[in-house]
């Protein structure tokens, strides 16, 4: 399997010391105050899955827990990104690259889309939320309002919020209403890991639905695409992107438990208070940083990219299933071996979550043709649950929306699905104790 390497070495102070990845446990400070000084070396990888056509032969290679499937919604969309359903049905679709929202119907109800409309244009277009007949869309920059017709369509863009900081590396920006009726604004960083100029940056916002009282809720947050609130207690959690080329199986995606005022470590500390060798603190040490920083509930595979999640609210699923968070992990291109390409679960029990599973995989495979060793059907990114307790998933590379649903004993044969690339067990996968 041929790869691109990359290794990144700095070796001042100690040139012959190199500190070994020690994945997400705690670092100790008196080793690794100043361990960008000491030396450390990183070793990381480009590795681009190559994309696969879309066959029924690799579907049905899918793996989801036994009962549950997963049939082809929509095809030959343009850039599918995130996903949200109207109380009636209808799927939205923001697809960024041509900056429009597309309008997805089953009118005959046989599973699949055959009402597809473009209902809204704006460049960048991509967050999403909907609340009864009112929906909120996002741009880089901007907050838009529109009201739902009876057929679906929208009225007037009202723009009722502007001047979010650029994008930068992360402009894909997302919204989700809060149980207090306020719109939680996901704005990410600029950079792979820097000191960022707006504090509004690497933050949640929360406001108004008509903009006022816009405030930062949560800080620290390189690119939280993926949150939603837990239905039975309301509390916040969200999926965090790790930083880039502190190694193959560093920094995890962390889990966090979201709260008001309360800053997420980025970019200086990660995982169980790490420090990040390649940035310093500008005001205070590596140590007085962590101890005014949340640390992470749970860390997936690093680099898996999370993207959108949905807490499961439906009666479709059986028991177990509802109430628990579901995440579309989008997939690396900087790990050797790939990572993510699949659904997590996050399972909730009373409101507090209690094990991290994987739910659907096989979307990597290994692949004799291409390159890398590698081949991909797809990177998933938006995840949404319509009003029967289907889930819709979306590739945006690909342009397939899947609806995932339980048939109980009528449901084909799959295998089990097991978390992409992530058996050595010194990954520390999971939620942490």
């Amino acid at each position: 399997m041929r790869s691109t390497a990359l290794l990144l070495t700095t070796a001042m102070a100690f040139p012959h010391m190199a500190l070994a990845q020690a994945g997400a446990g705690s670092s100790d400070p008196a080793a690794d105050e100043d361990r960008g000084r000491q030396g450390v070396e990183i070793v990381g990888h480009v590795i681009k899955p190559v994309p696969l056509d879309w066959s029924e032969e690799r579907m049905g290679n899918l793996a989801l827990p036994e009962g549950f499937a997963i049939d082809v919604f929509a095809r030959d969309l343009d850039n599918p990104r995130m996903i949200d359903v109207a109380e009636d049905g209808t799927v939205y679709i923001t697809q960024r690259t041509p900056g429009n929202l597309l309008m997805l119907r089953d009118t005959d109800d046989d599973g699949t889309a055959d009402d597809q409309q473009i209902v809204a244009k704006k460049e960048s277009l991509h967050g999403i939320e909907i609340a009864g007949n009112d929906i909120y869309l996002m741009t880089v920059n901007e907050v838009f309002h529109a009201t739902r017709n009876d057929d679906g369509t929208l009225g007037e863009l009202e723009m009722i919020a502007d001047d979010f900081p650029e994008g930068g590396q992360h402009p894909n920006r997302m919204l989700v209403m809060g149980p207090d009726d306020k719109l939680y604004i996901s704005v990410g960083s600029t950079c792979n890991a820097c000191g960022e100029t707006n504090e509004e940056n690497a933050t949640i916002v929360s406001m108004n639905t008509d903009g006022s009282e816009r405030t930062i809720f949560a800080s620290g947050l390189r690119n939280t695409i993926g949150y939603g609130f837990e239905p039975d207690g309301g509390e916040l959690y969200g999926f965090d992107h790790g930083i880039d080329w502190l190694g193959d199986n560093e920094q995890h995606e962390e889990f966090n438990h979201l709260t008001e005022g309360e800053r997420y470590g980025w970019p200086y500390v990660y995982a169980m208070s790490r420090f990040n060798p390649q940035d310093v603190p500008p005001d205070s040490s590596f140590s007085e940083y962590a101890e005014g920083s949340v640390e992470p509930i749970g860390l997936h595979t690093p680099h898996a990219a999370p993207m959108q999640m949905t807490f499961y609210t439906g009666d479709a699923f059986p028991e177990e299933y509802r109430g628990d968070a579901f995440i579309a992990m989008r997939g690396s291109w900087n790990r050797n071996p790939p990572s993510g390409y699949e659904v997590l679960r996050v399972d909730f029990e009373d409101g507090e979550s209690v094990a991290m599973v994987p739910f659907l995989t096989g979307f990597l495979m290994q692949d004799d043709e291409s390159p890398t060793g590698w081949g991909n059907m797809g990177r998933l990114a938006g995840l949404a649950q319509g009003p029967d307790g289907a889930l819709f998933l979306s590739d945006d590379t690909g342009g397939v929306v899947y609806r995932i649903h339980y048939e109980g004993e009528d449901a084909p044969d799959r295998a089990a699905p097991e978390f992409t690339n992530a058996d050595d067990t010194s990954l520390n996968v999971g939620l942490v104790d």
